[in-house]
């Protein structure tokens, strides 16, 4: 979840939503091989999946509906969503705006692991107060039990066989 959040990030913010397949290493050396690439300990590589439509808004009923439409080969281990969001704290005020903020949810096939993460865009007043590198900063809030339909959805697209969709 930290390098999928570290991918996001380096992008900058008013990014469309990407999807993220974690595959099992091993399964990647051969073709990391001809490039020379070095693979580190992780049992599981981030691949970015870059056929999502462009159409498709972050936070939108159409996203939801494309992430539960998806079926997983069974090699992939487990996927990541990340989405740029607009996010209003339960402890605020009522009348408080919402604030933009980046969502991070991902889930992993054989063991029952799920989890959301939330960044919170920094404000115009927090980037002037902490400085030039205020940007590069990365707080996370988050845990199990936020966006639940997310997740479902991502569960979803890992139990549904491949093969039925045909």
């Amino acid at each position: 979840m930290v390098e999928a959040v570290e991918f996001i990030h380096a992008e900058g913010w008013d990014a469309p939503p990407t999807l993220f397949a974690l595959v099992p290493s091993h399964l990647l050396v051969d073709q990391l091989d001809q490039f020379e690439h070095e693979l580190d300990d992780s049992p599981l590589t981030l691949v970015v999946q870059d056929n999502l439509p462009d159409n498709i808004l972050p936070g939108s009923e159409e996203l939801a509906e494309y992430v539960s439409r998806l079926a997983w080969p069974e090699e992939i281990e487990g996927v990541i969503l990340a989405q740029e969001i607009k996010f209003r704290d339960a402890s605020a005020p009522a009348n408080s705006p919402a604030q933009p903020a980046r969502l991070f949810s991902g889930v992993l096939r054989e063991e029952d692991l799920e989890q959301t993460l939330l960044q919170l865009r920094p404000t115009e007043e927090e980037l002037a107060e902490k400085g030039p590198f205020a940007q590069d900063e990365i707080e996370l809030r988050g845990g199990p039990d936020v966006a639940p339909g997310v997740i479902a959805a991502l569960r979803y697209g890992l139990e549904r066989d491949p093969e039925d969709m045909l």
